[in-house]
């Protein structure tokens, strides 16, 4: 064994011709022909199965000598063994098979002599990894351009689902991508439950996302229920993915190829409001997001998308001035009566998790959720804000105490005394009558500019 695995031919041959069994195994079953094969050696193979090593004797993990010589991609040696008798289809204890290493280390021309000779070039390793699944997974384009030259099976998944053109857009191997799109079966993708552009969406690989969508993946797939409850908030397109990393570039292609930002159970929008993302909350409401979602885990009698923006004035207005409904956030149901002390909220990490063995919340009124310590600087402008966008609102106790918290804000109630400005009630009225879908679409009404600016709350004028 020593002799064998240090390539001391010489020394070798001395002690074979002197009995030494050629077949002599150590702890883990590994013979010197085993150990020439991992250590390399033309000449110390050849003199072993001259003096008669068995080819096919396989250690405790199952590897043969094959194996090895397929690991360390030596084609010489390869040839040698199969002449020899080695066995193509031998596993190792993760059904692993020779041509299947050279698939791994990216050894052409070992897999094609073993193709040649008659190796299963679609044998499935222990987790359902075909040598192309694993060639895709290491990068390794000419193995992958051999195999798919041999008629390799595109479209053999593991056990896990995942098809080779997962694995590679998983690992940014672009070139490789682009060979396997044409021999992707797109009902099989549909099967495992998970789009490519899902992954590319996740991983931020944007040059493979532009790929998959000019190649016609469906931007709208959606992840299968099962794949979708992997994650806390339950997502199931792409562009979630997206706009949970913050890319905005990626988030901005999907939506120009048709996604639609209303399908997951937690709205996007929701996401960039929570974070304060003004760039990214303004591309998803320009491409139709819903102002007015609902967040299921924390249902409130108002938008979630105002509970989440109070911390942000500018995100806010955003939300407004495409058609968020501030009206509701003035419909309490105890008015001017007392109210009971308000619950806790969710806490920031828990708002955006679906967990099914909780109870329900219970659903919060706007006056509960503002009357925070932490808002209590800027609560005032925020109610502000809102009454600029509601005609006839009526100020419950909660809210009056808010604002008589600080003289600074006397003036902030006036907005809401009637009688209101005519100019105020004509936009409201224009603005419903547009509808929410059709505010965006403004500039395109036969008026004045600065009437238009009026009309999208660019122009201020006093209310009160």
């Amino acid at each position: 064994m020593l002799a064998a695995s240090r390539g001391n031919a010489s020394c070798l041959d001395f002690l074979l011709k002197h009995g030494a069994n050629v077949n002599t195994a150590n702890k883990a079953r590994e013979t010197p022909l085993f150990a020439a094969c991992e250590h390399p050696n033309e000449e110390v193979v050849e003199l072993l199965l001259r003096y008669g090593a068995q080819v096919n004797l396989t250690c405790t993990q199952g590897d043969s000598p094959l194996h090895e010589a397929c690991q360390h991609g030596c084609l010489r040696l390869c040839s040698i063994l199969l002449d020899a008798g080695a066995d193509l289809k031998v596993k190792n204890i993760y059904n692993i098979q020779p041509l299947f290493r050279t698939a791994q280390t990216g050894n052409v021309e070992a897999l094609q002599l073993l193709a040649q000779r008659g190796a299963d070039i679609n044998g499935q390793a222990g987790d359902g990894a075909t040598p192309l699944y694993e060639a895709s997974k290491n990068g390794h384009v000419s193995v992958v351009q051999a195999l798919l030259a041999l008629k390799a099976d595109a479209n053999r998944a593991t056990k896990s689902g995942l098809l080779p053109l997962h694995v590679a857009v998983k690992n940014n191997h672009k070139r490789i991508v682009s060979l396997l799109i044409p021999l992707t079966s797109r009902v099989r993708i549909q099967n495992c439950g998970i789009s490519p552009l899902h992954i590319a969406a996740d991983r931020s690989r944007d040059e493979i996302l532009e790929l998959l969508i000019k190649s016609g993946f469906s931007v709208n797939a959606e992840l299968s229920d099962e794949r979708s409850k992997m994650y806390e908030d339950r997502r199931r397109t792409a562009l979630y993915f997206s706009v949970s990393n913050g890319n905005l570039e990626a988030a901005e292609m999907l939506l120009e190829a048709g996604a639609n930002p209303n399908l997951d159970i937690f709205n996007p929008l929701l996401i960039a409001v929570r974070l304060s993302w003004m760039d990214m909350a303004e591309l998803l409401v320009r491409y139709g997001a819903d102002v007015n979602t609902q967040m299921s885990t924390q249902p409130s009698s108002f938008p979630s998308a105002i509970l989440l923006s109070m911390e942000s004035l500018p995100i806010l207005k955003l939300l407004l001035d495409n058609g968020c409904d501030a009206n509701l956030c003035f419909q309490c149901v105890y008015g001017l009566k007392p109210h009971p002390v308000p619950a806790p909220s969710l806490r920031p990490v828990e708002e955006l998790q679906v967990n099914q063995h909780s109870q329900p919340q219970r659903c919060i009124q706007y006056c509960e959720a503002i009357y925070n310590s932490s808002l209590s600087r800027i609560s005032g402008p925020i109610i502000s804000m809102l009454l600029d966008y509601v005609g006839h609102a009526h100020l419950c106790s909660r809210l009056l105490e808010i604002l008589e918290s600080c003289s600074d804000w006397a003036s902030i109630k006036l907005k809401a005394v009637p009688p209101h400005p005519l100019m105020q009630l004509c936009r409201l009225t224009i603005r419903s009558q547009l509808g929410v879908k059709r505010i965006k679409l403004l500039h395109n009404l036969p008026l004045p500019v600065r009437l238009i600016r009026f009309l999208r709350y660019d122009v201020l004028c006093s209310l009160t």
